[in-house]
């Protein structure tokens, strides 16, 4: 998905979460949730657009509609010191586009 057909969702009110991803290295990935799906945001040259922070993400999408958005994280003390059992749950952690 590019900036273009997620202004298009935004306007239509059709995204029901945007997950910004937090990946090792320091930078984000941003996904859409649709109905019929998780769709990763692409830049000009079809490849998955990298941002710095929340507020670069901001900045991108200022003049889009609003709509729930989360930063994903894995947890890293889980990773480091490991678990006895079960999945290791990402952290969620909603924030607004304003």
């Amino acid at each position: 998905m590019n900036l273009q057909t997620l202004t298009e969702h935004a306007v239509n009110s059709e995204i029901r979460e945007l997950e910004l991803l937090s990946l090792e290295g320091g930078f984000y990935l941003v996904r859409i949730r649709l109905d019929d799906g998780l769709f990763t945001l692409f830049d000009d040259r079809a490849k998955p657009m990298h941002l710095r922070s929340i507020t670069q993400l901001r900045d991108l999408l200022q003049t889009v509609r609003a709509f729930p958005c989360v930063l994903v994280q894995q947890c890293a003390h889980d990773e480091m010191c490991g678990r006895d059992t079960g999945s290791v749950e990402e952290m969620r952690i909603p924030f607004s586009l304003t």
